[in-house]
């Protein structure tokens, strides 16, 4: 059996790595922490928050509507009879909203938020796998959101990931 390593990369500060630091010192697992400064950052981070202030705003929004949504789902629901109860109301009720409010959103552009991609559109696509499992087509009479799914399943690294990852439910 290999031994883990552990990797925390965040700006030079505590900050919201603080507690994963705390994790990790109380349960005595070493670990690297990797520290950014400041100055150090625009020449690390990808470019997927759009090319504007409002930009970046926007995919920030759609990515909190997504995961607005993602919270209601009962994961933690033991009953099945309820949960599944739970789950056909909440994509009854909410799912529609969610869809027509991203559809028009996406427009006729190829992207949520301007014209490339943003981690709007990846973490829709994480989101719309998920949502696949627990009610298959949900998304089908909305062919635009589709045609987005598809778009970032052909990314040449997102298609590589997918085909690699670890098979799970979700």
């Amino acid at each position: 059996m290999t031994m883990q390593s552990y990797k925390l990369t965040y700006f030079n500060m505590r900050g919201r790595a603080e507690l994963p630091r705390h994790i990790f010192a109380y349960a005595g697992i070493a670990f690297e922490d990797r520290r950014v400064e400041w100055n150090d950052w625009p020449s690390i981070k990808k470019r997927l928050v759009g090319n504007s202030k409002l930009a970046e705003a926007q995919a920030d929004a759609l990515v909190d509507t997504l995961n607005d949504f993602t919270l209601l789902i009962p994961w933690r629901e033991d009953n099945p009879q309820i949960k599944t109860q739970k789950i056909d109301m909440l994509f009854q009720s909410h799912a529609p909203k969610l869809l027509d409010h991203l559809q028009c959103h996406l427009g006729d552009r190829e992207w949520l938020v301007g014209d490339s991609e943003t981690w709007a559109d990846l973490y829709c696509h994480v989101c719309f796998t998920t949502f696949s499992v627990l009610r298959p087509g949900f998304a089908d009479d909305h062919p635009a959101l589709c045609g987005l799914i598809d778009r970032v399943e052909a990314i040449p690294n997102v298609a590589k990931w997918i085909q690699s990852r670890p098979t799970t439910e979700f």
